[in-house]
């Protein structure tokens, strides 16, 4: 049986997610692969010089500034972060090098950015190199799959050495022609990697399933999603939309954060409102939604356009820098509204929700099409053979 690793780690929660939705979805295949997940974190710990000074991860500090809504820090924890990986380039190549000679791989997937460079020569042969520059001896394919719409240049997501590139959008195909690599190494997907329900899109009794929850089953209905740790701007939308008397009620997702879900419980409003934790059925809850209200992080907007959902989300200087371009690209397809502050959040709901422009953004939700989780093992069996991506890399 063929062996391949997907290396990730858990810095934000999208690398994760697709790493295991495709383990998962390799193990169903007429002809599976053995599917291994390498941690990379774990593997680089000993290098860790943020943990070493604090006892606190890198991916652990990211998640921590996720957490806290800190994310106008994140350009800087970048530069940090990548100049740490630019000294120790050698040792993190020698580590990389020394697992794969005890766990061998067909080919090797990367879910995350950053390493890629390190990850690439990593997996060159070790024979020694010719007068032409090339090397003798057989290399291990290595792929790069982008969980992110665009790339945030440079040393983010594409390299020079990288051999192999899944993009999801445009964008991110044009970046990497751009760095140089060649047209029949970039493969080109429908959308992002979701979890596996996500494509089984769950529906529901909505009158019955909203009735049962405390809503009103003919009011418009907004599910707010701030990734697995909410966020305190959800208080915020909630109040706004509330004093503004939007007329819409709020499935709100909190995530592992208890004191955020009880401050929204206690907090009195016109409409009915849904409060939930952490919820690992999270498909059902947008089922039940007519529009999304989030950061524009890749997952989230992918989720819920997956659901035909028009989205409401924010940029400005606290957004992810990898996330900016997100903000572009639902403006540019027509999936919703971006903007700047939630401040504004009234004001964008009942645009959104005016008959003719949300029958528009309907529209544009209800052609979007993402079957990524499914093409990428094709793909991925392509690389394996070597065989070219299609002329101008249409989506599988």
């Amino acid at each position: 049986m063929r062996k391949l690793t997907i290396v990730f780690h858990h810095a934000g929660g999208g690398h994760q997610s697709a790493a295991e939705a495709l383990k998962a979805t390799f193990s169903t295949q007429a002809d599976p692969w053995d599917v291994s997940l390498l941690d990379i974190q774990e593997l680089l710990d000993p290098l860790d010089l943020i943990r070493r000074a604090t006892g606190i991860r890198i991916q652990d500090t990211y998640n921590l500034i996720l957490r806290k809504g800190w994310t106008r820090f994140t350009p800087q924890l970048l530069l940090v972060l990548q100049t740490t990986i630019r000294i120790y380039h050698s040792p993190i190549v020698k580590a990389l090098r020394a697992y794969w000679a005890e766990h061998p791989a067909d080919l090797v997937l990367s879910v995350i950015p950053h390493f890629n460079r390190e990850i690439a020569e990593s997996l060159q042969p070790q024979s020694a190199r010719m007068r032409d520059g090339k090397t003798s001896g057989t290399r291990t394919p290595f792929v790069t799959l982008i969980t992110d719409l665009a790339d945030y240049p440079p040393h983010f997501w594409i390299e020079r050495e990288s051999e192999y590139i899944i993009a999801g959008t445009e964008r991110a195909r044009q970046q990497a022609l751009t760095i140089g690599l060649p047209a029949d190494h970039i493969f080109r997907t429908s959308g992002m990697i979701l979890k596996p329900k996500f494509y089984e899109k769950t529906t529901v009794d909505r009158v019955a399933e909203r009735k049962q929850l405390g809503l009103n089953p003919d009011c418009p209905t907004g599910i707010v999603l701030f990734g697995g740790h909410g966020s305190q701007v959800m208080v915020d939308i909630t109040r706004k939309l509330n004093e503004a008397g939007s007329g819409v009620q709020l499935i709100l997702i909190c995530g592992y954060n208890q004191k955020l879900a009880a401050e929204l419980t206690d907090l009195k409003t016109a409409k009915p409102k849904l409060v939930v934790g952490f919820a690992k059925n999270v498909d059902y809850y947008m089922a039940l939604a007519d529009f999304f209200i989030g950061k524009p992080g890749p997952g989230s907007i992918s989720e819920a356009l997956q659901f035909h959902l028009p989205v409401i989300v924010e940029c400005n200087s606290k957004t992810l820098p990898q996330e900016r371009y997100n903000a572009e690209w639902v403006t540019e397809n027509g999936y919703g509204i971006v903007v700047q502050s939630f401040k504004k959040i009234a004001p964008a709901v009942q645009r959104l929700l005016e008959p003719a422009t949300f029958a528009d953004f309907q529209r544009k939700a209800d052609e979007y099409s993402n079957r990524a989780l499914f093409e990428v093992p094709a793909i991925l069996e392509k690389c394996a053979e070597g065989t070219p991506a299609a002329p101008q890399s249409q989506p599988v």
